[in-house]
């Protein structure tokens, strides 16, 4: 059963890597969470390496300059590894004709890799980075759309597995939503970032360019996802440190507060092992 910690500090000696997710973690896409980011600090000046690991589908400079906007400090973490770096792998070895769907901010994942945009009559690749209108679209508002693809045998490269995202106090659809929806049309899908592996190792590698060998039973990995932050983290043979607060807090919530009876109940029904929990990073 998980243990119950109050501070991050309790368990920062047991560790000399830490992996930790953006979103639901560290902030909620509108505001950051203060405690957070402090604890990471404070993490790193006792001399842990903190790389962050995000499902966004934005590649990781963009990701640093919203991270400042929201508030998240830089000293909270050491390097950061998104779901759109790993994914620009996947389009450069595609087809070459990329439609994007998404909004366009997310142009930059595909600039560079001598990929073609084209629009979704040409596409022989659909790079899937959300939805044009996340505030009010479903994945079923593309059903028409998809199901041209699926008949085309046109690939989706999804750039964001995440299903749906803390935005302020609202639940927002993400790109992995569209993907599961175009493989359950019977579309194929490709993807790299969490619970996949691909990232993972991704974000091996810089923590090892950071501090030198770390062996995977010196990392912990930190996250609120249960599709993707747990079980990556698990299938990886990673401690993880789960964030009851984020995305699956009506699961287990009672009178406003995680209750742990129930909250264990779900993870054993999800069948998830996390070695620790607590509400928010603090």
């Amino acid at each position: 059963m998980a243990k119950r910690i109050e501070t991050f500090a309790e368990i920062a000696s047991q560790y000399d890597a830490v992996f930790c997710d953006v979103w639901g973690v560290l902030h909620n896409g509108v505001d950051p969470f203060p405690k957070a980011g402090a604890a990471l600090a404070a993490a790193r000046e006792q001399g842990l390496t903190v790389v962050l690991i995000t499902n966004s589908p934005r590649i990781a400079p963009q990701v640093v300059a919203q991270l400042r906007q929201i508030g998240v400090p830089d000293e909270a973490y050491d390097q950061i590894v998104t779901s759109g770096d790993v994914t620009r792998g996947l389009i450069a070895q595609g087809p070459k004709k990329v439609f994007l769907l998404g909004p366009e901010r997310d142009v930059a994942l595909i600039e560079g890799l001598g990929v073609e945009r084209v629009d979704a009559k040409e596409a022989t690749s659909v790079v899937c980075s959300g939805f044009f209108d996340d505030e009010t679209e479903t994945p079923e508002d593309y059903t028409d759309m998809l199901k041209e693809f699926q008949a085309r045998n046109v690939p989706m490269i999804c750039a964001n597995p995440d299903l749906v995202v803390e935005r302020g106090h609202k639940i927002i659809p993400c790109a992995g939503a569209m993907a599961a929806y175009y493989n359950q049309l019977g579309g194929e899908t490709r993807i790299a970032g969490k619970p996949h592996s691909p990232i993972y190792d991704a974000v091996l590698s810089v923590a090892r360019e950071v501090r030198g060998d770390v062996p995977l039973g010196r990392i912990l990995a930190i996250g609120d996802g249960m599709p993707t932050d747990v079980r990556g983290a698990l299938d990886y043979g990673l401690d993880l440190l789960y964030i009851s607060g984020g995305i699956h807090a009506k699961e287990y919530t009672l009178n406003g507060e995680t209750d742990e009876a129930i909250l264990t109940a779900y993870l054993e029904r999800e069948r998830a092992t996390p070695k620790w929990w607590m509400p928010r990073l603090a």
